[in-house]
């Protein structure tokens, strides 16, 4: 497969790659990076290839509206998720600025050429990771009931998407994306850690595109940044916490999408995500300060000592006296 991209008014191509189109398990990756930086224009990108694979990391801003033209020549599944938010975010020091706003969705895209355009003052992250036919089948079985669908709008030769819309970027998923892009290993290694990754990124995309899309709806744009600064807002202050009514003011957000896009966004309800805290660090009080468990509980939040017990030999399976000793 053949896959080039270039960008208005930039000479070279942002990437032109001849992908080998089958699945070649001992094939080295190879790396490229690029970066353009003047008063109008940000360009960084990394880029990975090997048989049946292109990954690209790109990081760009532009002063003004500026095109994209991208050509595809075979057949490709392409994992494609991107992060985009206005660059005075960041200079403001919002919270959450890093990431903004994002999107994901998987797609087959047989031979094709495409135009896109990117907004000026934006910053916009891309994670592309185009596979092979041979791949993406070497990864999910061609028969699995995940991708039926999809795999039969793949048989036909139509381009389609996994999911008739995109939707947003679990923390899971960034996390794999983070891990990925900040990969130390090389050589083999680097290429099994990224097979790995992709897999697990190519899960998470498969279990929220096929199976949750309703329950998506609720926490689309600016509610994922609003979630966020809930949950900052309880790592500073777990021992007291506010009310989840409290919090939901505090952070602009109605109760109810709060409850339900903490869960569905974090895996883990507010309750939990407090308790959790309030255990790990009760957890590292009583085995690196060597406090007492009186203290201890005090400084996490409880009026109680039996009450923290309980809920340390909840969350534990043992209590806290047995842990000390």
């Amino acid at each position: 497969m053949l896959i080039k991209s270039r960008i208005e008014n930039i000479d070279d191509y942002l990437f032109n790659e001849e992908v080998p189109d089958h699945y070649i398990p001992n094939y080295l990756l190879d790396q490229k990076d690029i970066f353009i930086s003047s008063d109008n224009k940000f360009l960084r990108t990394k880029q990975l290839t090997t048989g049946g694979l292109f990954l690209v990391h790109a990081e760009m801003r532009f002063d003004s509206p500026t095109q994209i033209y991208t050509e595809v020549q075979g057949e490709t599944i392409t994992s494609q998720f991107i992060f985009y938010k206005k660059a005075i975010d960041q200079m403001k020091g919002k919270p959450n600025a890093l990431y903004g706003k994002s999107r994901h969705n998987i797609r087959y895209i047989p031979t094709t050429t495409n135009e896109h355009e990117i907004k000026e003052n934006i910053d916009y992250m891309y994670f592309l990771i185009v596979l092979s036919k041979d791949y993406y089948f070497n990864l999910i079985d061609r028969h699995s009931i995940l991708h039926e669908d999809f795999v039969r709008e793949i048989e036909f030769g139509n381009y389609t998407s996994f999911a008739p819309e995109d939707f947003f970027v679990t923390l899971e998923m960034r996390r794999v994306i983070d891990d990925m892009i900040n990969c130390k290993q090389e050589g083999e290694l680097k290429r099994m850690h990224t097979e790995a990754h992709i897999l697990e990124l190519l899960m998470y995309q498969l279990e929220q595109l096929g199976g949750r899309g309703q329950e998506q709806e609720i926490i689309r744009g600016d509610d994922i940044l609003k979630l966020e600064e809930a949950r900052d807002i309880l790592k500073q202050r777990y021992t007291v916490p506010p009310t989840q009514k409290d919090l939901s003011r505090e952070v602009g957000i109605n109760e109810f999408k709060l409850r339900r896009g903490f869960k569905e966004y974090f895996g883990i309800t507010v309750y939990d995500f407090i308790t959790r805290l309030r255990m790990e660090k009760a957890k590292d009080l009583l085995l690196i300060d060597q406090m007492s468990i009186s203290e201890v509980s005090a400084v996490v939040g409880f009026s109680h000592q039996n009450n923290f017990s309980i809920a340390f030999k909840k969350y534990f399976g043992l209590p806290p006296s047995e842990l000390k000793n």
